[in-house]
């Protein structure tokens, strides 16, 4: 697994794909474990007896380039053709704005991989995924300025259904903006196959409300339904279906004219939109439906997501429009949670993406086909807006590296010296251990790829520390020293990361690359490696019983012999068996149907429940089927005239149940519960 800006979309699945490689798998596992080797200590080089010359102090470093149109045209047009090119991307806009202006804007590659059609920066249209999030967030601001909204009263004040009590706190505005409502994740009906046929955006906030699983305030974890909650929350206070308030306070006021919310595209914007594809050499995907709209929805062109960035880059003015009072522009932009100073955090819809010294903020944006990133420098006065038509493929994010790219060429930044501390090596002990992010679905069948996915922080020599998933551009593991208390900075880097104590006493940290969600530290009972493990023996013993019961019955009819045993015995064997059967049956088509949505993500709505349905129905049967595996184990040690292959068979399918029983209870993997 690597995480390095990672695709929300991706994100979501990627785990629950894992999971489907380690069935396939069937028990054959390999899980190297990560270290984490400590720097060599620097040798103690002999005393010359001569003095050594005197040498001229180091040069100042060279001034970096100024930021002109020509030298970013110059930079941007060597590196990014390249990449599109080796990563078997269709193509991608660029747009960089500095004082008030668009400073650079270019389209690369193609819009239509198979007609050569150019991409525009102007007029052709990309999906910024969850970057139409700060769309939302304006609207929502807009409305608390004019008194219609309050950040801090419970949200159930401004809807047409309850969201449940839980913990004695009502949620926010200001909660949902800084993604610490407490919902669980939600995967289901977050895109949409069929683009005549999908809910409303009422139908899908008041449809299924996720379950609360952390106090609000407490806990970041990202949320598509709160978000798509807030745009309904605009759509009822302002009276006007949440498309046509974007486009009449935002978009219309900003000149934004190939941009919308409008899913399918209204007709005059279909022959702009970019066709969108896993990679180029293969055939494009439909237009991707996205029900909870205010989440992901939008539809835009390069340029104007430029007119946007200026706005909020101006104090929430540009081109003599204010879609923003500039007191609550800034406010948008003001930290408003995190758990460690030194890493960033959450504002208000916008987070923290500090780095090379400069307070940086923005978002990412993902669909299936369609991977952008928005950055503001507000000190410095400059955006840049990136997004590409095509998942791509190879090494690293593309939006990672040219961003960094970019800030190392225009905002260089030497890092201070860490300081050393005495306990590094205990400050990293401290935080060694399981965990599973916050983002996670908790009571249905999902669960099972946040424990199986569970990420594992290793400490290693000299306090330093290694976190599973997470590399380098170059793909080797990254590392972290501890610089302070339960803090540390990645070696040779910028990245931070923190661990603190919640309330229960559970250790948790943060990253500073994703202040969106959290690691919150596992038991021994849910580590990811451990689960992972028993499944594996469980589905290996299962499939290896079935196969040497078919290969003893055809060498015991091969050599003409019997197996001596009693009715009930003969019966409860054979029943053993094909709960092996009926178990490997469950998981094999809860493969098939995993296979099936890692191409179509769309697949995870209604229509997919009575599948769902079938195979838990399966799965059920199959784990009260264990207990004649358990009774046959029980027969075969009660009869001294059964052998010990027969003893052996009995306990090892006996361990095997067990082993499954662990799993689906830590997993939640057995449950009818289809509010995934």
């Amino acid at each position: 697994m690597r995480i390095d800006g990672r695709t929300e979309v991706w994100y979501e699945t990627h785990a629950l794909l894992k999971l489907v490689a380690c069935f396939l798998a069937l028990g054959t596992w390999a899980f190297p474990l990560v270290g984490a080797a400590g720097l060599p200590q620097a040798e103690q080089a002999e005393a010359s007896e001569q003095k050594p010359a005197a040498t001229a102090p180091a040069p100042p470093p060279a001034p970096p380039p100024a930021m002109t149109a020509a030298d970013v045209e110059a930079f941007l047009d060597g590196f990014v053709p390249v990449q599109i090119q080796q990563r078997d991307i269709a193509g991608a806009v660029v747009v960089v704005v500095k004082d008030g202006q668009v400073l650079f804007a270019r389209g690369y590659g193609y819009a239509d991989a198979a007609k050569k059609t150019p991409i525009s920066p102007e007029t052709t249209l990309f999906r910024p995924g969850s970057v139409s999030k700060l769309f939302t967030w304006t609207a929502v601001m807009q409305l608390v300025e004019q008194g219609k909204l309050d950040l801090d009263k419970d949200v159930n004040e401004y809807l047409d259904f309850t969201i449940p009590p839980a913990f004695d706190k009502p949620i926010t505005l200001r909660n949902i903006m800084t993604h610490t409502p407490g919902f669980e994740d939600m995967l289901k009906n977050l895109f949409s196959s069929d683009a005549a046929n999908f809910p409303s955006l009422q139908a899908y906030v008041s449809g299924a409300t996720p379950r609360r699983i952390y106090e609000p305030g407490s806990t970041v974890s990202y949320s598509n339904y709160a978000t798509a909650m807030a745009g309904y929350i605009v759509q009822r206070v302002s009276g006007k279906p949440f498309n046509d308030y974007v486009a009449e306070n935002i978009f219309q006021p900003l000149g934004m004219k190939q941009a919308t919310f409008a899913q399918p595209l209204p007709e005059p914007l279909q022959e702009h939109m970019s066709s969108g594809y896993i990679v180029a050499s293969r055939d494009p995907r439909p237009f991707e439906i996205v029900p909870a709209a205010p989440a992901g929805s939008l539809s835009a062109s390069g340029v104007d997501m430029a007119q946007f960035i200026l706005a909020h880059l101006q104090q929430g003015s540009h081109g003599g429009a204010a879609i923003l009072r500039p007191e609550t522009a800034q406010l948008m932009h003001t930290r408003q949670w995190g758990i460690h100073p030194d890493v960033n955090g959450m504002a208000l819809g916008f987070y923290e993406e500090t780095r090379n010294g400069r307070r940086i903020i923005g978002h990412a944006g993902d669909t299936v086909l369609f991977h952008s990133d928005l950055h503001l420098i507000p000190e410095a006065g400059v955006g840049f807006f990136f997004s590409q038509n095509s998942a791509g493929k190879g090494e690293g994010s593309l939006r990672t590296i040219l961003w960094q790219k970019f800030l190392d060429r225009y905002f260089p930044h030497t890092l201070p010296e860490a300081p050393a501390l005495s306990n590094a090596e205990e400050e990293a002990r401290a935080v060694s251990g399981s965990y599973m992010v916050t983002r996670r679905n908790d009571s249905t069948f999902l669960r099972a790829a946040a424990v199986t996915g569970g990420i594992h922080v290793s400490a290693g020599e000299g306090g330093v520390i290694t976190i599973s998933g997470f590399s380098d551009l170059n793909g080797q593991p990254k590392k972290w020293r501890a610089v302070a208390p339960l803090t540390f900075r990645e070696v040779d880097g910028q990245d931070m990361v923190a661990f603190r104590r919640n309330a229960a006493g559970r250790m948790e940290g943060m990253i500073s690359t994703l202040p969106v969600f959290m690691l919150q530290a596992t038991s021994w009972l849910e580590n990811g490696r451990l689960v992972l493990i028993a499944l594996g023996f469980a589905l290996g013993v299962f499939a290896l019983t079935l196969i040497f019961w078919g290969l003893g019955a055809w060498l015991r009819r091969h050599y003409g012999r019997r197996l001596e045993l009693s009715p009930r015995e003969r019966t409860v064997r054979i029943v053993a068996r094909i709960v092996c059967l009926i178990n490997l049956l469950f998981v094999i088509g809860l493969v098939v149907v995993l296979q099936r949505a890692q191409q179509d993500i769309g697949m995870f709505n209604s229509s997919l429940d009575p599948t769902l349905l079938v195979l838990q129905t399966i799965g059920w049967i199959g784990a009260l089927g264990m207990l004649a595996i358990v009774y046959d184990a029980f027969l075969c040690w009660s009869n001294s005239a059964r052998g010990w292959v027969a003893k052996f068979s009995g306990t090892m399918m006996t361990l095997a149940c067990l082993a499954w029983v662990w799993f689906v209870l830590v997993s939640k993997f057995l449950n009818f519960n289809l509010q995934y």
